[in-house]
């Protein structure tokens, strides 16, 4: 594994993307436009990031109908010029017209070697390169009695690989949504040297105003780092109803700042001091009995 960057100022942008529709080609014309507006003005981000299957409608009924060959679960072995995938090529555009970092969110994705379907992050520099490629680990398959029932699995499969890159202030960890839920991954991101984990999610009015806030504070605090969850906006029209509610939270488990339902765009001020004072205030990086229990991250990929 290499050496993390350091750790160093810089602004974060969430894009709670709203108007999400059956008409890819305006999804991701309207994606663009916000890319580009997040990117205007004083608070100018350095990384930028978009919500949970930002170019379709959400749902596993949806999901067969959008989506789109990548080519290779290895970011350096995709040439963006002649990638199938339309949307990995807007994305590429924007990061590099904005010259943002840009995390982008997540769209249903087709392995051409076997036909099987996934829930697919991918990043880009500011120079338009694809620099990390993350498939949703953990299927959001759920029965809440009376409530919600919702099974990913029906129409996707789980990733299996953990993902970060580096940036020149900071190295991000990636998840995706259902992913919060598993403490393994931020551990072994955080073990790994992430100082920041984005994991574009939408959550549902259930388990958002139960658990949206408590996970990410939850993953902040238990390894002392940056966690960020980025949602759609709420559109009640829709067959699923988004929480919203994109959220930046600090190593001290303390919000930094939270959007309500609807479209916006949130910037926040990411500060590596309070990384740096968790730590020393409260040392459990260093003070973990790893000869009374495993370490997690010890075998990870």
């Amino acid at each position: 594994m290499s050496t993390a960057p350091s750790f160093k100022p810089f602004t974060l942008a969430l894009i709670q993307l709203g108007n999400i529709g059956p008409d890819k080609s305006a999804n991701l014309k309207h994606a663009r436009e916000m890319i580009l507006k997040a990117a205007e003005g004083h608070s100018r981000p350095m990384l930028v990031v978009l919500p949970e299957c930002f170019n379709s409608p959400y749902g596993h009924a949806h999901f067969p109908n959008y989506v789109e060959i990548i080519g290779s679960t290895k970011a350096e072995d995709i040439d963006i010029q002649t990638c199938q995938s339309e949307t990995v090529k807007m994305l590429s555009s924007a990061a590099k017209e904005a010259n943002v970092w840009l995390v982008g969110g997540s769209i249903p994705e087709r392995d051409a070697s076997d036909q099987r379907l996934y829930n697919t992050c991918t990043a880009y520099s500011p120079t338009g390169a694809l620099v990390a490629i993350h498939r949703k680990i953990h299927l959001f398959d759920i029965d809440i009695p009376g409530k919600i029932t919702f099974k990913e699995s029906d129409s996707l499969t789980g990733g299996s690989s953990l993902n970060y890159f580096d940036t020149e202030f900071a190295r991000i960890g990636l998840g995706i949504c259902y992913d919060v839920r598993f403490p393994e991954l931020a551990m072994i991101s955080a073990r790994k040297g992430c100082h920041v984990l984005i994991y574009p999610g939408a959550f549902n009015l259930t388990t958002g105003p139960l658990h949206w806030s408590l996970l990410q504070r939850a993953r902040a605090l238990d390894n002392q780092v940056f966690f960020s969850m980025c949602s759609p906006a709420r559109d009640v029209s829709a067959d699923y109803h988004a929480w919203g509610h994109s959220m930046v939270v600090d190593p001290f488990g303390k919000v930094l700042a939270e959007a309500e339902e609807g479209e916006s765009i949130v910037h926040v001020s990411i500060d590596p001091t309070v990384l740096y004072d968790a730590r020393a205030s409260i040392p459990v990086t260093t003070q973990r009995r790893f000869d009374v229990y495993p370490d997690v991250s010890g075998g990870a990929q």
